[in-house]
């Protein structure tokens, strides 16, 4: 079943959004310090790798650059992150391409259901266009310090489903500024819930949501797998993510913070995806044995694959350039 979610998920809210109060930009030892907001909750398998990064930052800075993470959503959601960084509040974010399409709305072009399905696929479509994607948020205001990866998109479920028809007798999820998924529901002539992150498990509990997309690793981090008895066998996308921080603030770094915070940058992000693409794999493994049936959606592959058709057409000139989806799909091998 071939329906990629950018979204979803981010995967890895488990507090729900906490007032920000002013936050100052340095240290007490006068180091500058970036802020970044992210939905990961403390101990993820992504703040595991950011800490570490902050640790060969300020090290390889000589302690005069420091990053500041505040997670699990307290800064909000990503579309809290998107307003306070325009606004000055946070330096940055590491978001899911739901809020880099804020920024840069053609970046969901990445998101698209049928435009790829494998980790291959998604590391040759950055490589080969990176340099136009770094282009598009500078011309925004941002810059670009890596691309992370969330896991591979499946759908969940309490009933089971086959066929992209299905979804109209259930009640999916949808994140309100999921605009992908929320066309690709009206293509298939179902009706989504649209909700934020933190109000899925409660949704869940009441059964109002009785579906949605989301990674493995997602899934079991904010225990939404605990509600739900099926998940696809196929998976539908990969969602994706990135680090990026305003312009403003990169470009007041001296010349060698900025290298130092691009090159480790680089690294930290390299390491990021190879975890999280192992820990995803373990979540999907994982839930299966706790109890969790996969079921097989291949039978109907041809009508997952006309819908997906159909959400790339309706898209094309309104969010994303016909030119820029031809490139990422020639680069993905399609």
């Amino acid at each position: 079943m071939k329906y990629r979610l950018a979204l979803t998920v981010a995967l890895a809210l488990l507090a729900s959004a906490l007032p920000g109060g002013t936050i100052k930009s340095a240290n007490a030892e006068g180091a500058t310090e970036l802020r970044i907001a992210t939905l990961a909750p403390s101990g993820s398998s992504w703040m595991k790798v950011f800490n570490a990064w902050n640790s060969t930052l300020q090290k390889e800075t000589n302690n005069t650059l420091k990053l500041r993470f505040y997670t699990g959503g307290s800064q909000g959601d990503e579309r809290d992150f998107v307003r306070k960084m325009r606004a000055g509040q946070m330096d940055g974010a590491a978001i899911t391409t739901t809020g880099l399409g804020m920024l840069v709305r053609s970046i969901l072009v990445l998101s698209l259901p049928g435009v790829f399905t494998e980790y291959e696929e998604l590391d040759r479509v950055r490589a080969e266009l990176n340099a136009q994607f770094e282009e598009m948020f500078d011309k925004e205001g941002y810059t670009l310090l890596g691309w992370g990866d969330v896991g591979k998109t499946r759908i969940f479920s309490m009933h089971e489903f086959a066929r992209p028809s299905d979804l109209k007798q259930l009640r999916p999820w949808a994140w309100k500024d999921d605009l992908i998924f929320t066309e690709f529901l009206k293509v298939v002539g179902a009706n989504g819930v649209r909700l934020g992150v933190p109000e899925v498990y409660p949704a869940l509990q009441t059964k109002m949501v009785d579906t949605l997309p989301s990674s493995a690793l997602a899934a079991v981090s904010l225990q939404w797998y605990t509600r739900l008895k099926y998940v696809t066998a196929e998976n539908d996308g990969i969602i994706v993510g990135a680090t990026i921080i305003r312009k403003d603030k990169f470009d007041a770094l001296t010349e060698e913070q900025q290298k130092v915070l691009l090159d480790t940058g680089i690294r930290a992000h390299k390491a990021l995806n190879k975890s999280i693409r192992r820990d995803d794999d373990t979540s999907y493994d994982t839930i299966l044995k706790r109890g969790i049936t996969a079921i097989n959606t291949s039978a109907a592959q041809a009508e997952w694959d006309k819908a997906a058709a159909q959400v790339r057409a309706n898209l094309t000139g309104r969010v994303y350039s016909k030119s820029l989806l031809d490139a990422v799909q020639r680069a993905a091998g399609k």
